[in-house]
């Protein structure tokens, strides 16, 4: 990597290095500074902020050439944060993103979310960053609005930075940019996914399962969340924070202090 004033830009996502969708975002990412990929050797979505702790890490620079290096590794996406930070990079990155994820990641699924794992854990180290996600699934998707948009709050990221501790979820509905209305920035949506699980029998007559299911959005009408904003042709921006404390819950649980003695 040349030593030169441009950020340090970490790249990562959960659909495997040779995706698309990371495609679409070191093409938008290289217009702004050094970039370094860190991306898992092949799909591993739905990781949330999963670690690899009982099987070595392995890690292979798949290509360098100008400001662009890439690596790969058998590790989650959160694996590839934390190999970048403390085996390969020179410093801490200025930016982290992740995706562009072929699926969303909006309302609860951003608890599953590969993608937003590892920006999760750029979080930790106090780092600005951005999860990307499209609302397509087709490996072929086209990234064409997603790079406008993705493109437009990176330079405003660079710019003006995020609080200590927040990053961006932000999700980009399917369709043409001419199609999109803009953005709004929003809080998640309250909602769920319904498990449903496909049983069935292997040719050893042992029985095994898929898991399947429909996300329920328990706030369809409130226009202030991702789900509406989505559903409405807008890309949303949630703001998240690591810290899952309830603090509105914090005293009126003080009750339950005590001395130990009288337990």
């Amino acid at each position: 990597m040349k030593a030169n004033n441009k950020p340090l830009i970490l790249v990562t996502n959960d659909d495997g290095f040779d995706a698309k969708g990371i495609e679409s975002l070191i093409e938008v990412s290289r217009e702004f500074g050094e970039i370094v990929v860190i991306a898992p050797d092949i799909s591993r979505s739905g990781m949330s902020h999963a670690i690899t702790i009982k099987e070595p890490l392995r890690i292979s620079r798949i290509s360098e050439n100008d400001n662009l290096t890439i690596y790969s590794t058998n590790g989650s996406p959160v694996d590839c944060i934390k190999l970048a930070i403390n085996q390969v990079l020179p410093k801490l990155p200025d930016l982290i993103l992740s995706g562009i994820n072929h699926g969303s990641n909006s309302s609860i699924s951003v608890i599953y979310s590969g993608t937003m794992g590892a920006v999760m854990e750029g979080c930790i180290y106090g780092i600005p960053s951005i999860g990307f996600s499209i609302l397509d699934y087709d490996k072929n998707a086209d990234f064409t609005a997603s790079k406008i948009y993705a493109r437009y709050i990176i330079r405003n990221v660079l710019n003006s930075g995020l609080n200590k501790g927040t990053c961006l979820n932000v999700n980009i509905p399917k369709g043409l940019s001419h199609e999109l209305k803009g953005i709004k920035v929003c809080s998640q949506a309250k909602g769920m996914w319904k498990e449903e699980f496909d049983k069935r029998t292997d040719p050893h007559h042992c029985e095994y399962y898929w898991l399947t299911g429909s996300f329920i959005n328990l706030e369809p009408e409130n226009d202030a969340t991702d789900e509406w904003a989505l559903s409405n042709k807008y890309v949303s921006i949630v703001p998240t924070i690591v810290d899952f404390t309830d603090y509105n819950s914090v005293n009126l649980l003080k009750n339950l202090e005590n001395d130990p003695s009288h337990l």
